[in-house]
């Protein structure tokens, strides 16, 4: 892949782009009380008295939280710190009862780390990652509840956040949407985070800034609360090309806060200012007087370290490497977690990796994706796929007899050896019955047998197909060749 461009009236721009990931803890409480983080609750029915600022209350750290912070800067290959602290940052928004959000600016409990991305069509790259910080989240404003007023939620007031702060390594839209691809994908595996970008679980701050190639670095934007990949990159792409334009014209970009509209300019997208960006000054940082500091023994950092899974990119040197896959299938039934466990759970029925892959990525994702339906939610488990795949192993079922049984398998849910039994699909080498077809074959079609006598060799795959439909698909294939060629060369 070359370059990432934007073409402006005087010559090529550079975009340098850096992601601040918000990504919502996995735990069963909040970050600093014991209400509820389970999502689709009704409004404020999860809000405890802490969650809430009422007068008085003192915030008590979830440990959960901590534990999940420092398995995830692990899995980043990120720098642990033993000793941080929480401050306190300092600002009015309707939805934040305090006052203030308790977040970590000045000793994060994850420094300097980074994520290796394959984007489409272009070279591997490692992407540096800055620090990793736990603070509370915000509530959250309701709109269009009312014709003239906002309503405020604060269910997700409290709910833990790790901010993966990147450095601004990325250079193009396609490597800020595999950055955003890989790090959910480790989330997962991690189990620290669901990634549900659409349920607002994991969401993108966007940092935009354009130069002339190899210049020095532009002005950036922020542009807040991106919920999809899709719209990260499509933000990117319009911000890099309106400060292309803006400067062009004479004019200077501002460092501010911007929101992404996907409906604005037409349906093509558009990105609108929100307010000036502040500065870590603007928001008074001090440390959190309700708070120690955190500090982490050796044994927690271990037990820790020891409750990583295999993570993604050496599952896939492992897939590779050990079963044989091809880097294609290696790549895709690595890139989430929930794959790697149901290709997983396979194998642990005794089947050969190569066909289970195979069977997995081309028959079942093609299922699934006409059908509108995820893995997760798949009609046929992995031990009745395995059971698919051994038929096949063994010669009870052609490939062609398999699809139909799948299919049944699809919409009924049965085992696929209870409809071999049940519908008879049983594959044949009855070599008595073949050849008793497959001379009715050659009695019907005399032209084309001279024809195939006189050099079409071609031909041989019309009496295979015309002995596979007299026998109604059930026929071993390999027998069929075997008997068609001795009594075509007779």
């Amino acid at each position: 892949m070359t370059d990432y461009r934007i073409q402006g009236a005087t010559g090529e721009w550079e975009v340098v782009i850096g992601l601040e990931v918000h990504a919502q803890v996995t735990s069963e409480s909040k970050l600093f009380s014991g209400a509820s983080t389970a999502f689709g609750a009704e409004p404020n029915s999860q809000v405890s008295l802490v969650d809430a600022a009422m007068p008085g209350m003192l915030p008590v750290l979830n440990g959960e939280c901590i534990r999940q912070a420092v398995r995830t800067g692990m899995a980043l290959d990120a720098q642990i710190n033993p000793w941080s602290r929480f401050d306190r940052k300092n600002y009015f928004y309707a939805d934040l009862p305090q006052g203030y959000q308790i977040s970590q600016l000045y000793h994060p409990l994850v420094g300097e780390g980074s994520l290796r991305i394959e984007p489409e069509g272009g070279e591997p790259k490692t992407i540096g990652i800055e620090r990793l910080h736990v603070e509370q989240d915000a509530g959250k404003l309701m709109h269009d509840q009312h014709p003239t007023r906002s309503y405020v939620d604060l269910n997700r007031s409290g709910v833990a956040l790790m901010e993966i702060v990147s450095k601004p390594d990325m250079r193009s839209p396609a490597e800020a949407g595999a950055y955003v691809r890989k790090l959910r994908a480790v989330l997962r595996y991690v189990g620290s985070c669901d990634g549900n970008m659409e349920q607002g679980s994991m969401r993108a701050d966007v940092n935009v800034s354009v130069r002339k190639p190899g210049g020095e670095l532009g002005t950036r934007t922020e542009t807040k609360n991106v919920n999809s990949v899709r719209f990260v990159m499509a933000a990117i792409e319009i911000e890099a090309r309106r400060q292309v334009d803006v400067i062009e014209d004479g004019g200077t970009i501002v460092q501010e806060t911007r929101l992404f509209d996907p409906d604005g300019n037409g349906g093509k997208g558009a990105t609108r200012s929100m307010r000036s960006k502040e500065d870590a000054h603007d928001y008074r940082y001090f440390p959190d007087p309700d708070l120690l500091p955190l500090e982490l023994d050796d044994a927690f950092l271990k037990a820790a370290r020891a409750s990583l899974p295999e993570l993604p990119d050496a599952k896939r040197a492992r897939y590779e490497g050990e079963l044989g896959l091809s880097a294609y299938n290696a790549d895709i039934l690595t890139a989430d977690v929930e794959t790697a466990r149901w290709f997983e759970a396979m194998l642990a029925e005794n089947v050969p990796a190569k066909p289970a892959a195979n069977w997995l990525t081309s028959e079942l994702f093609g299922a699934l994706n006409r059908m509108g339906r995820d893995l997760v939610d798949s009609p046929v488990s992995p031990k009745q796929a395995a059971e698919l795949i051994a038929l096949v192993a063994d010669g009870t079922l052609s490939g062609s007899l398999a699809k139909q049984v799948f299919e049944i398998m699809l919409e009924t849910g049965q085992g696929a050896g209870a409809i071999v039994e049940d519908r008879g699909l049983k594959q044949t080498s009855d070599t008595g019955a073949i050849e008793a077809e497959i001379a009715k074959v050659i009695a019907a079609n005399p032209d084309k047998v001279a024809d195939y006598k006189g050099g079409k060799d071609k031909l041989f795959g019309f009496f295979v197909g015309q002995t596979m439909r007299a026998m109604a698909g059930k026929a071993n294939p390999g027998v069929v060749n075997d008997l068609l060629k001795k009594a075509l060369d007779a």
